[in-house]
């Protein structure tokens, strides 16, 4: 395909309002043919700014949203235009809605789902609030960092108190080993007369220790079994964090 003749058609292909390739084309009464994108973000300006309607970017022709429509001839053309140009390994893969087949970029926060423009003119969606997809990625971004900080934090909190109490633990042990000796001596000075004595002090000092240690140790394991979830949902969110934004944002489904 020469220069010339891509050029004409990239002119034919090409959406008004951003001035690339035509991206999910829909087409209005009037013929001017547009990105999805930007004729939803046209349409979804208008209705902000309450002009009483949304019209053509190009020839100011009013329309309603309802009564857009892929246009699939351009679809196939900017698809064979894009492959001559780039070969179709270069080509940005696409998510579809596996309902309508159509690209799926806007996010309805009532149900916390991925959705394409068909999905939010049906019944199920209809009277939600929907927001491109990326306008939400950047605000599930932001919450996400907040309780990733929270979290980490949280974690240093546990491990501060997982090093008191083993530190608590070995105090105990090492306080209670010089009166063990103690008794020990003592009553071997008098293990003829003291002897039930002493194994009833031993017995008892013994169960002292078991129970302090009991319940040391079941506190340390908590605080270990804390730590090791904190990291755990610290690792999860620094990889979604890091994925795509449809990966951030199919965390509720």
């Amino acid at each position: 395909m020469t220069s010339a003749v891509l050029v004409d058609i990239r002119d034919e292909v090409t959406c008004p309002i951003c001035l690339e390739l035509l991206t999910e084309p829909m087409s209005l009464d009037c013929g001017h043919s547009f990105c999805q994108d930007c004729i939803t973000g046209n349409s979804k300006q208008s209705e902000i700014s309450q002009e009483g309607g949304s019209s053509c970017p190009v020839c100011r022709t009013s329309y309603q949203p309802g009564n857009l429509r892929p246009n699939r001839h351009l679809a196939n053309i900017v698809e064979r235009l894009r492959e001559a140009v780039l070969g179709p390994e270069k080509q940005q893969k696409v998510i579809l809605c596996t309902h309508h087949g159509e690209k799926l970029q806007l996010f309805c926060k009532e149900d916390g789902k991925i959705i394409c423009w068909l999905c939010e003119r049906s019944l199920e969606h209809r009277g939600h609030h929907t927001f491109l997809v990326e306008e939400v990625a950047q605000e599930y971004q932001e919450m996400f960092q907040e309780s990733l900080k929270k979290l980490k934090k949280d974690q240093q909190e546990a491990e501060k108190l997982t090093a008191v109490v083993r530190e608590k633990k070995a105090c105990w042990k090492s306080q209670k080993e010089p009166e063990r000796h103690r008794i020990q001596t003592q009553f071997n000075k008098l293990r003829s007369i003291l002897d039930k004595e002493e194994q009833r002090e031993l017995k008892k000092l013994e169960e002292e220790e078991k129970k302090g240690l009991s319940i040391i140790e079941e506190a340390e394991d908590e605080l270990v079994q804390q730590s090791q979830l904190l990291r755990e949902l610290i690792s999860d969110l620094e990889r979604r964090c890091q994925g795509s934004a449809m990966e951030l944002l199919q965390v509720g489904e």
